[in-house]
């Protein structure tokens, strides 16, 4: 039975991973094999000379002191891009957010008061100032085609865009869907962007 000490919450979906049978698995935990964590800062935590082996769930290790892990000879696990697909609807949102003024528009109609006449009136003379725009035929360069990257690329070619991509390497493009462009940087400069998203690491 291999003992799994958690600092933050952790998906039922990953624990579901650890079956019972083999795994005790709890926030409390006595001499742990392992340690699974998300944001906890690890830094002045003293760990069990127990452990084996640390996973976050993310793609970062900077809460994590790993050269003194490496030192000690524990394995230290992330999981880069696990979170790529939530990302990517985040971004697609806030481009639609930003092409249809929807939340200036929310903030209008949330804000009308009066009987159904006023109102409709109001609505006939202030639409105009939340038109926005489509996004099919803009012009979109994406920076970085990471595991977050390709996906928003991917997205992009979907909603019409022309979309440059520009990539340091060829790891990823292989999952790029057709069409669009791999471009240098000068490439993607003389297209006359309409648009830009960088998915950079912190460190690029």
């Amino acid at each position: 039975m291999y003992k799994i000490l958690t600092l933050n919450n952790i998906s039922v979906a990953g624990l579901d991973r650890l079956p019972r049978d083999n795994y005790e698995v709890a926030s409390e935990v006595a001499h742990p094999d392992a340690i699974l964590l998300r944001s906890y800062k690890m830094h002045d935590m003293e760990i069990p000379k127990t452990v084996q082996a640390i996973g976050r769930a993310g793609a970062g290790v900077n809460n994590i002191p790993v050269d003194k892990m490496t030192a000690r000879g524990i394995s230290v696990f992330n999981a880069p891009g696990a979170n790529a697909n939530a990302v990517k609807e985040l971004v697609v949102a806030g481009m639609l957010l930003a092409a249809r003024n929807i939340s200036q528009s929310w903030k209008f109609a949330t804000g009308l008061e009066g009987d159904d006449a006023v109102i409709s009136k109001n609505v006939e003379s202030g639409k105009k100032n939340f038109v926005g725009f489509e996004l099919p035929g803009r012009t979109m360069g994406v920076i970085g085609l990471g595991a977050i990257g390709v996906k928003v690329a991917n997205v992009c070619r979907a909603l019409g865009h022309e979309c440059y991509r520009l990539r340091s390497h060829h790891h990823g493009t292989e999952r790029l869907e057709a069409g669009g462009r791999c471009g240098a940087g000068a490439e993607c400069r003389r297209s006359a962007l309409q648009g830009g998203l960088c998915h950079l690491p912190c460190a690029a």
